[in-house]
């Protein structure tokens, strides 16, 4: 069973920018896709972006595209989300989480099996 334990959210203004990480233990981290995910208060949880086992092929949900950097460290077991310029609507509970099957490239939610604890992330105007 793999634990995940998210830090680096806050309360910025908007344009700020935030490092979001995961730590993750319990299992081999390299041999999984991590995602991260957000909620915001009365909304469906979604897919913010994802990385492979590898770190060689990136998915980003459109409304953060070119803002928002995701990475991982197999050597550190961290998986990273760099976000800039970020915007009000921006501000979420956001959640990493990994795949449920390794060496596999699904990004469907269904597809992630294990979630962090959440970190709340504000973005003020």
């Amino acid at each position: 069973q793999v634990q995940l334990v998210e830090s680096g959210g806050g309360l910025v203004q908007a344009v700020d920018s935030l490092r979001l990480s995961c730590a993750a233990s319990g299992r081999t981290f390299s041999n999984y896709a991590m995602g991260w995910f957000r909620q915001a208060p009365g909304k469906e949880r979604e897919i913010v972006a994802a990385v492979n086992w590898a770190g060689n092929n990136k998915y980003y949900a459109d409304p953060v595209k070119g803002r928002f950097t995701i990475s991982r460290d197999n050597a550190k077991n961290t998986v990273y989300l760099q976000m800039n310029s970020l915007k009000p609507e921006d501000t979420a509970v956001y959640y990493c989480a990994s795949n449920r099957v390794a060496f596999r490239t699904n990004y469907k939610e269904g597809a992630f099996g294990s979630w962090g604890q959440g970190t709340q992330v504000t973005v003020s105007s």
